[in-house]
This record gives structure tokens, C-alpha cells and sequence, in this order.
């Protein structure tokens, strides 16, 4: 739910770790995901620049499914001719490569999951340090349990955003006890788009 965990994760992932500045650029991994995808609307109120997926339908700026693109690093200086300020990283490995690659001088990257690494335990992400040192990236991991302080100001905004049609609930919802497990494999595959649900009953 929006004001679960999901959401105190996006919001002090964007507003706490990434100290947004309207006019950024924003590039949200995973932005189908449960977090991800508020951390895109919570930028696109803000009033930044945010490129990912869905744009048709939560009014994002530019998307691409990363899945049909050969060269993340070409991909990304496509959707960011200026560079990137912000990255919201969910998945680490070659996306988190190509992110700082094409950040600009002073960029934050949030580090809230890598899921491309709970899937292969082998290759791990090798981002360019000489770039985040002359560019001055920072870049920082954080868990939403230190940030439980922020509730109430994240409950104040989200809710108003919510009444106001600023924000747009998005679940994912599979029918019946038998489908938990695909329901569950499918967030390794990138198959859900929003919070993904599993409703046992009707009643």
C-alpha cells in the first residue's frame, strides 16, 4: 500500500537520500515495481525530469523497456542528452554501470535494492569509480527503518497527492492460493506492474 513501507521507502529514498531540486533530471530503475513507482510520481510532482516505464499512464516524461535495448550506456545518453542528477536504484548490476556513466557533476544515487544480484550470485556491479570521484557522485544505501521519523510527513503529502489525483495506485493482483508462487517469481523478472497482490478469496 501506498502508505505502507512501500511508500516511506520512496519517499525517503527520493526526498531524504537524493535531496531532489526541481528541474533534475531523475532516472528510476524498476519503476513498475511497488517502490519504484511512487518514487517516479513523488518525482514527477516534485517537478523533475523522470524517465522509466509507464510513461502513458502515470505521465512520465520518457520510457523504455530495458529488456529491448542492446547498450544501456547509448540507451541512457539517449533519454539523458544533459546527464542524469538522480538515480533510484532497485537493480544494480549493468543498469547501475550505466547510470553513473552518465551522471553529471554532484549526482546521488540511492541505493533501495540490487536485484539483479539476488538473481546472479556471480556477476556483480563494477560501476567507473574514476567518474564518481571527479564527478563528485555520491552514493548511498539506506533501509526505510531508519527513516521511520518521516512518517508522518510522508503520510501528510501522500495522502494529499492521493485526494488531489496526483498519485495513482498501481497493483498487480493474481487470483488464488496456486499462483503465490509465480506471483512471487515473477518480481525477479520484472512481470508485475505496481504492488504485486495475491487475493486468496472474493469474498
Amino acid at each position: 500500500m501506498f502508505v505502507g513501507l512501500a511508500g516511506l521507502t520512496a519517499y525517503a529514498g527520493f526526498f531524504e537520500v537524493c535531496k531532489p531540486k526541481k528541474g533534475e533530471k531523475v532516472f528510476v530503475s524498476v519503476a513498475c515495481g511497488s517502490v519504484g513507482n511512487l518514487v517516479s510520481q513523488y518525482a514527477k510532482n516534485f517537478g523533475c525530469y523522470v524517465v522509466k516505464l509507464l510513461k502513458e499512464k502515470l505521465g512520465f516524461d520518457e520510457a523504455f523497456n530495458y529488456k529491448e535495448e542492446t547498450d544501456l550506456n547509448l540507451t541512457l545518453k539517449r533519454y539523458f542528452p544533459d546527464g542524469i542528477d538522480i538515480y533510484f536504484d532497485n537493480v544494480g548490476g549493468e543498469m547501475l554501470e550505466a547510470a553513473i556513466s552518465t551522471m553529471n557533476l554532484h549526482g546521488r544515487v540511492a541505493l533501495c535494492g540490487i536485484i539483479s544480484e539476488y538473481i546472479n550470485v556471480v556477476k556483480h556491479a563494477a560501476p567507473d569509480m574514476l567518474s564518481v570521484m571527479y564527478k563528485s557522485i555520491t552514493i548511498q544505501g539506506f533501509l526505510v527503518g531508519n527513516y521511520l521519523y518521516l512518517f508522518p510527513e510522508f503520510l501528510k503529502l501522500t495522502i494529499d497527492h492521493l485526494r488531489t489525483g496526483k498519485m495513482h495506485v498501481l497493483e498487480d493482483v493474481s487470483f488464488g492460493l496456486e499462483s503465490v508462487s509465480s506471483a512471487f517469481l515473477g518480481l525477479f523478472r520484472g512481470n508485475n506492474v505496481g504492488k504485486r497482490c495475491v487475493q486468496i478469496s472474493h469474498d
